[in-house]
């Protein structure tokens, strides 16, 4: 899955299990209903089935919602948190490991620098 995102972009991570059937309306809907944010707001949201092998994200560029998916092989599962409500923030280092199967809890995450001002 290959996803160009700015460094400020906010990326989700859904705790909730997701029906990998739902499409663009039904994950929208996810977002807007169980996770209280904007669906359109440029965010990458992400979720993933009950078995552990498959993801979706959905973004929103702009034009349009686009949605992506993968599905990892070998009885390989995507590290997840604890299945509850919410979601957990990443910085797009985790998300990349996300996206390659590693455990991106592992990850070094630095805090955010505020962006500097002229004087």
């Amino acid at each position: 899955m290959s996803l160009t995102l700015p460094p400020s972009a906010k990326i989700y991570l859904s705790l909730e299990p997701c029906d990998m059937r739902r499409g663009f309306d039904g994950l929208a809907a996810q977002v807007r209903n169980i996770l209280q944010l904007d669906p359109f707001s440029g965010a990458v949201f992400l979720f993933r089935g009950k078995r552990g092998n498959r993801m979706k994200a959905l973004v929103w560029d702009g034009s349009g919602l686009c949605l992506y998916a993968k599905r990892l092989e070998r009885h390989q599962k995507f590290v997840w948190p604890r299945a509850g409500d919410g979601a957990v923030r990443l910085s797009g280092a985790q998300l990349a490991m996300l996206i390659e199967g590693l455990d991106w809890r592992h990850a070094i995450v630095h805090d955010e620098v505020a962006a500097p001002t002229l004087a």
